[in-house]
């Protein structure tokens, strides 16, 4: 039965109210909530996973292989990315974690393996932002956003299976960046440099020009990566820059009067960017609460808990009456980007569910559900498997990588993950 058809039922029945100040859910919503889990956990086990184990292995020169097209068509000799790469690694760590199914966990351990064997600097430390279909180094540059990736990755590994030369792997991969990678100055993390470390101005994750000197995106995911960390290493500096970190998004990243975050920004922390991202505002909103939950400071918890409901209050000024959520908007020019790309539907499901967990308001419960139908009817793949890239507000589908640097499991896979274990609480 759909979750709609139970919503119909529960009118029927007049069971269904107001939205409630209980944050521990009705019997109407825990009903909800339930289906919701069973729907993406077929989704996991039966489309999203089940491609990855059958398409991206590569059998000719190990790993997994760096492209497939929006037809389908295999690129055994692409490039094969970090980003991709550790992602893969994270999603079937984390499902083997979940659901305790050996075969994801082999697929981890293939993940694993390549990244020690072929992704490691040995000489320089930190890990390349890419290489060869063959395992060569190609891209040499150290990218904290790629490295950031690479330590939720093996922690996540070491969380779900106890290795240790994974966890030793991510804590170097920390020590590099806090080495040279902090902004001394100013605080924060800078973005690229080349193989021994030296700073370099590329322009790697969107930015428009060298005044571009920060970026949000790099920041957001080195959080959640030293929140993973943290949460199997506690060590006290780990937590002390985990905080920091926190704090950043809190007092200079969030614009405090829109409670959208800041895009780009300058080395001192003013804003270079006009562009709101309502992905990634919705997916702080739910990553920050989780962090903060991580590090164990009620207090700074507290006040994260607020700031994470104006955060996803601002990020739904984003979302259509389907459910979807477009991409962005210029509030320079009013011009808006109506893609509905895959991981900002993934990141609404989790984020919305997450305030109506906050607030015990069902009206976040009922739009995260709304944009499962829209993801479900519009996104997924049903024959092929896995998500298309994106579609289109008149329901184009996206020609874009059905895998690739960029096209993981990760957002998807998480969000699916996310509500198996929030539902299963």
């Amino acid at each position: 039965m759909k979750i709609s058809l139970i919503v119909l039922l529960c009118f029927q029945l007049g069971i269904l109210g107001a939205a409630t100040t209980d944050k521990n859910p009705s019997d109407k919503n825990l009903i909800q909530l339930k289906q919701l889990k069973s729907e993406v956990n077929k989704n996991l086990t039966e489309n999203i996973l089940p491609y990855w184990m059958k398409n991206m292995v590569d059998p000719v020169n190990g790993g997994f292989i760096g492209r497939i097209d929006s037809r389908e068509k295999k690129y055994p000799e692409a490039e094969k990315g970090g980003i991709l790469n550790a992602r893969i690694l994270w999603t079937f760590s984390s499902a083997y974690r979940v659901t305790k199914d050996t075969s994801y966990l082999s697929m981890a351990k293939r993940a694993r393996d390549y990244i020690l064997g072929h992704f490691v600097d040995q000489k320089f430390g930190g890990t390349y932002r890419s290489v060869t279909s063959k395992g060569e180094p190609s891209d040499l540059k150290k990218q904290t956003y790629s490295q950031s990736f690479f330590i939720y990755a093996l922690s996540e590994y070491y969380r779900a299976t106890g290795d240790q030369k994974a966890l030793d792997q991510a804590k170097a991969i920390y020590m590099a960046l806090e080495k040279y990678a902090v902004d001394p100055k100013a605080d924060g993390y800078f973005e690229v440099f080349d193989r021994e470390w030296k700073r370099t101005n590329d322009l790697m994750i969107g930015e428009k020009s060298t005044k571009d000197v920060k970026t949000m995106n790099t920041h957001l995911h080195l959080m959640e990566a030293y929140a993973n960390l943290y949460r199997v290493w506690p060590d006290p500096k780990v937590g002390g820059r985990l905080k920091n970190l926190i704090c950043l998004f809190r007092d200079k990243i969030i614009n405090p009067k829109t409670f959208h975050l800041n895009v780009f920004l300058d080395e001192n922390w003013q804003s270079t960017s006009t562009v709101q991202s309502y992905g990634h505002d919705i997916e702080a909103s739910w990553l920050l609460v989780e962090s903060a939950q991580v590090l164990g400071d009620q207090s700074l918890l507290n006040d994260i808990k607020k700031i994470s409901l104006k955060i996803a209050d601002a990020a739904s000024e984003g979302l259509q009456p389907d459910g979807s959520l477009i991409a962005e908007k210029d509030y320079a020019d009013g011009k808006l980007n109506t893609s509905r790309d895959w991981w900002p539907q993934a990141e609404t499901v989790v984020g919305l569910t997450n305030a109506y967990e906050l607030s015990g308001d069902e009206r976040y419960l009922n739009k995260a559900i709304l944009c499962w139908h829209y993801i479900d009817k519009n996104i997924v793949d049903h024959q092929a498997g896995e998500w298309f890239n994106a579609v289109s507000a008149s329901g184009t589908i996206s020609k874009g990588d059905k895998a690739g640097f960029w096209k993981c499991p990760y957002h998807n896979g998480r969000m699916c993950m996310e509500i198996i274990e929030r539902v299963s609480k």
